[in-house]
């Protein structure tokens, strides 16, 4: 395991200017697959990329990340996002989103397709890096959005995540949200600040809002994300806490459609690193089922090279 480290911490000195090494690079994400321990001890042994923060998380010093932004290629990106600890790389990506003008939808993935562990992670990371909290730099940034008190729930849940779930509550809220729907129309901001649509949605556990949207379609004859599609955040909301993989293979298929704009296409790097251990399986599943193709054969069709080859190692599966 030293050795490998080893070579793993040469072929990233080669960001500082020197030369990187590709291979070494695409052969750890291979290898290294659902192997975290390793990942802590890459980013403890190099101190001149990464530094203990607090004793919370090993933080990748701003000199690089800077310096990849301006000079370094998709590649890079995507190494280095791997190689981060996932607690900062969610606060960074959610920075991203409330300074920088990226899609509001990628805090909505962070906050709903992480466990309550996770989330909360990302949240003292976000403090730690940012010195201001998540929930605050949210209801501060999104203020004249109508779906701002949706999002600041969001990121401030900490769900129950047991099995138990109680029928007749789902039951009861489904009809609730078919009411609020009813009530709404075709009102986005109407739906999206009603405050059972807000409620539930940012409190309840993920299989209690599985059977609930199982009641909805029983009740309503359409699934609910068809009912929330004029409020995209409320969309996004409900795929990723109920149906998180069919939401990522949605946001792939975006990624590599022909007329993919800028945001887009780095969603294909964010999906790769951050799913890759996670449900990336039942994604390539759902990609085949909603695009009638597989999802390799559509990332190699639209990358090249090493970033290719990484990407393929993420998504590609393998033990």
């Amino acid at each position: 395991m030293a050795d490998e480290i080893q070579h793993l911490t040469r072929a990233f000195s080669g960001l500082g200017g020197l030369g990187v090494d590709e291979p070494a690079m695409v052969s750890a994400l291979a290898k290294w697959r659902r192997q975290p321990e390793k990942l802590s001890g890459f980013r403890k042994s190099f101190n001149g990329f990464f530094k203990d923060h607090g004793g919370v998380i090993e933080r990748c010093e701003e000199e690089y990340m800077l310096h990849l932004a301006a000079e370094f290629s998709r590649f890079k990106n995507l190494m280095v996002m791997w190689a981060m600890h996932p607690w900062e790389r969610d606060a960074r990506l959610a920075h991203h989103v409330l300074h920088q003008a990226h899609p509001a939808a990628i805090v909505v993935e962070i906050a709903c397709t992480r466990t309550a562990e996770e989330l909360l992670g990302a949240r003292k990371a976000y403090q730690a890096l940012f010195h201001h909290s998540l929930e605050e730099d949210v209801a501060y940034r999104a203020r004249d959005k109508p779906y701002c008190g949706l999002l600041v729930g969001l990121v401030s849940a900490y769900r129950y995540e047991g099995p138990r779930v109680s029928e007749e509550t789902a039951r009861a809220e489904a009809k609730a949200l078919v009411a609020a729907v009813k009530s709404a129309g075709h009102a986005a901001a109407k739906l999206v600040e009603n405050d059972d649509v807000v409620r539930i949605l940012t409190t309840r556990s993920k299989p209690h809002l599985v059977e609930t949207f199982k009641h909805y379609k029983e009740i309503h004859g359409r699934h609910i994300e068809e009912d929330l599609g004029h409020e995209e955040t409320l969309r996004e909301a409900a795929l990723c806490l109920a149906t998180p993989a069919r939401y990522f293979s949605e946001v792939v298929a975006a990624a590599v459609s022909d007329g993919a704009d800028h945001h887009a296409k780095e969603a294909l790097t964010r999906v790769a690193v951050t799913r890759a251990d996670v449900d990336m399986d039942a994604i390539r599943a759902a990609y085949h089922e909603q695009f009638g193709g597989r999802l390799e054969d559509a990332v190699a069709g639209k990358a090249h090279g090493y970033y290719r080859d990484a990407l393929l190692s993420l998504v590609a599966g393998g033990k």
